[in-house]
């Protein structure tokens, strides 16, 4: 069974980029009908924050990707660490280094001095002797001094690392006798069950290190597929600017969970020419094998016309749900339908979308002054004067087509172009130049409203 997990430090928000890292991992534990485990590495007790450990869990609730099991967290698995640490020290596998701040610093600036690579010498790890008063030791692990270490990369291929060239004894356990990073993720993947780690490329620097501690407490290494990071247009690192924010924004921008999704699956894996895919084509088709070796480009325009398409075929329902998040009560609306199938096509985000609807209900309080030299000629109060008589008159009024039927009236009788009609009603409409179709526009507000409007906008401007 394959068990992958996502395992985030709660120290900031949650980025796109670990998104992805979490999306591809989910998406392959259930392509094989495995588990997606959720662990929240918060041993950094100086830099961790409660508010970011449940911001990562509001957007995974908001995206829709479930874990399995119960959230784990490292800050409760002292005991766990302390135990797997003892067990290298009593193995003979790692050791106490009583190597003082002051020592460590006359080292490396004697290696500087010398160009050469600064490390640690080993100088404790055979120490037999009396330990030095004074000094809380760290404990380093005996890492292999000859030979290489492979890293069997399913994206990269095998990575290898000499040993000699990048590796010394690192610590594994503070003075204070807090465990480190790199030896609490080998353990905790380990008895969690992890088999395969998907993760970023700049983790791979890591990953001798965690192969080292898996194979001294004798545990199964697993396959790690380590994904390239997402660069701007440019090439380089992304940044906020560029796209680099919380996961949580995206919402605030008015993008859906599924087009999100579609994007960033699409950030570095591809499916022939594809371009849309729902969740089950994502669980279907992804393989972290077809990840591409090179960096992805982060692409807005490419989000912004997933989340218009993924707006465009969402039911009005369900999209009249969405809006409530962001204050735009329509569900009990007499005239949603109209409203949502007249706009939605015209939204790239839901934001946008709100704006087009309020624009729409909401009575013109100004009027655009280029909008109105266009529209506003000699004969056009004439012309809404005439169609407001006419819809006055008429009795059924429900649908576009009827308010479309006065129009044509006022066409045919008066003899002139729809443009002398529609340029100046869409200025008494809605204030401007554009906007969806006149019929659907005065469908929505109904025909007081519509009269309402055009009489304001003749006392307004002329």
């Amino acid at each position: 069974m394959v068990v992958t997990r996502f395992a985030p430090s709660p120290t900031g928000y949650l980025h796109i980029g670990g998104l992805r890292t979490a999306l591809f991992s989910y998406l392959w534990a259930k392509k094989n009908k495995g588990e997606f485990v959720l662990r929240i590495e918060d041993t950094d007790k100086a830099r961790n924050s409660q508010e970011a450990a449940e911001a990562i869990l509001h957007a995974f609730e908001w995206l829709g990707l479930k874990h399995d099991g119960e959230i784990t967290y490292q800050s409760q698995r002292g005991e766990i660490y302390a135990k797997y640490i003892q067990k290298l020290l009593d193995e003979d596998k790692a050791y106490y280094c009583y190597m003082s701040k002051e020592e460590l610093e006359v080292l490396r600036e004697t290696q500087m001095a010398n160009k050469e690579r600064t490390m640690y010498d080993g100088r404790y790890r055979d120490f037999k002797g009396i330990p030095p008063e004074g000094i809380e030791p760290v404990v380093r692990i005996k890492a292999p001094k000859t030979g290489a270490i492979v890293v069997k990369d399913g994206v990269k291929g095998d990575v290898v690392f000499q040993a000699e060239d990048i590796l010394d004894d690192f610590v594994i356990a503070r003075a204070d006798g807090s465990p480190t990073y790199n030896f609490v993720v080998a353990v905790d993947d380990a008895l969690m069950g992890i088999n395969e780690v998907i993760r970023g490329d700049d983790h791979l620097s890591n990953t001798p290190k965690q192969i080292i501690v898996y194979e001294a407490l004798e545990f199964d290494v697993p396959k790690f597929y380590h994904v390239p990071m997402i660069h701007n247009a440019e090439g380089k690192k992304l940044s906020k600017r560029d796209g680099a924010t919380d996961v949580m924004a995206y919402k605030e921008m008015g993008y859906t969970p599924e087009a999100l999704l579609n994007f960033l699956v699409r950030l570095g894996w591809s499916y022939g020419d594809q371009e849309i895919f729902s969740m089950e084509e994502m669980i279907e088709l992804f393989n972290p094998k077809d990840i591409n070796k090179s960096a992805s480009i982060y692409n807005t325009q490419k989000l912004e016309w997933l989340n218009a398409h993924y707006i465009k075929n969402t039911p009005n329902a369900e999209l009249a749900d969405l809006l409530t998040q962001y204050g735009l009560l329509l569900t009990s609306h007499d005239k949603k339908e109209i409203l949502l199938d007249a706009l939605k096509e015209r939204a790239k985000t839901l934001v946008e979308l709100k704006s087009l609807i309020t624009e729409i209900l909401d009575t013109p309080e100004s009027y655009d002054e280029k909008a109105i030299k266009k529209a506003f000629k000699s004969d056009s109060v004439e012309i809404l004067n005439t169609f407001g008589a006419k819809l006055n008159q008429a009795r059924e009024l429900h649908l576009p087509t009827d308010y479309h039927d006065v129009m044509q009236e006022v066409v045919d009788a008066m003899e002139i172009g729809f443009g002398k009609i529609g340029q100046p009603l869409r200025v008494a409409l809605l204030g401007k130049m554009s906007g969806p179709g006149l019929d659907s526009v005065m469908a929505i507000i109904g025909k007081d409203e519509t009269l309402q409007r055009i009489a304001n906008a003749i006392a307004a401007n002329s």
